[in-house]
Parts: structure tokens; sequence; C-alpha cells
């Protein structure tokens, strides 16, 4: 009797190579091409069914986006050191803390002018997400321009 199995037996297997791509391509190259991929049919399948005027306008806009984001894929991110990103944390921050404090007041006048008739209690009852997504967003945004407060700054070479 033969208690080994065949398929616990060692095979052969081949390895297959699989093919390697011939140049690598930068992120905001992809980013370019897969955006002019999506807007260029876009563009062409609306323009004809535009008025005049508004086609010329929406094929130029076209175009300053080539432009665009031709000039973004030729930016090396390899390059782009923390202290340069700085400016931008910090304006992505006070985005946060900005849009959330507009939207807790926009909550609030929707709230006093279109539902009077709810006490303080029945408001947060009711529309408690809305308030929690708003601070939360305003906490983040705190977070983020903290973070950049801590941070250190490198020093400059006299």
């Amino acid at each position: 009797m033969d208690f080994e199995s065949k398929a616990n037996a060692p095979t052969p297997t081949d390895n297959i190579e699989f093919a390697q791509p011939t140049t690598t391509r930068k992120p905001l190259e992809l980013l370019r091409d897969t955006e002019a991929l999506l807007r260029r049919p876009t563009v062409a399948v609306l323009s004809p069914i535009l008025p005049p005027k508004l086609s010329n306008r929406f094929q130029a806009t076209s175009v300053l986006a080539d432009d665009s984001f031709q000039e973004l894929a030729e930016i090396d991110l390899d390059t782009i050191n923390d202290f340069e990103l700085q400016p931008a944390r910090i304006c992505v921050g006070l985005t946060f803390v900005g849009f959330g404090a507009l939207m807790i007041l926009v909550l609030l006048l929707y709230l006093n002018t279109l539902r009077p008739e709810l006490s303080t209690g029945e408001q947060i009852r009711q529309y408690w997400y809305q308030y929690v997504w708003f601070v939360s967003l305003g906490v983040t945004g705190m977070f983020m321009l903290g973070r950049e407060a801590m941070r250190p700054i490198p020093k400059r070479r006299k």
C-alpha cells in the first residue's frame, strides 16, 4: 500500500518572471495622463452641444489644464524637503479651522432662523452629528497648526 500522496510530492515549478516596466513614471506624470484621458473625451463630447461662446471657453480651459498639468508633471517630488512644505501644511490647518468654524456658524444661523421652535437641547439632540463633524474639523486643524508650531526650525548657515 502506498500511503504517500502524490500531491505532496515535490514537483518542479516554473519560475515565471514578469516583465519589468521599461520606464518608471513619476506620480505626477500619471496624474497628468490620467486626467487628460478623462478630460479630452469629455470636452470632445460636450463642445458640440454647448453654445459657441461657452464651447470656446471650455476648450480654452482644457488647453490651460494641459499646460498646468505639464508644468506640474515636471516637478521632481524627491527634491522637495520638509521645510518647503511647511506653508502648505499651515494653509491646510487654517483651512480646516476656518471651515469648521464657518460651518458651525452656518448651522447655528440655520437653527436660529429656520428652526426657532427648537430649544437648545432639542437642537443638539437633532443636530449633534453635524456639530461633532464641524468641531472635529476645527480640532484637526488646530492639531495641524500646533504640530507645525512645535516643529523645529532648521538652522541657517552663516
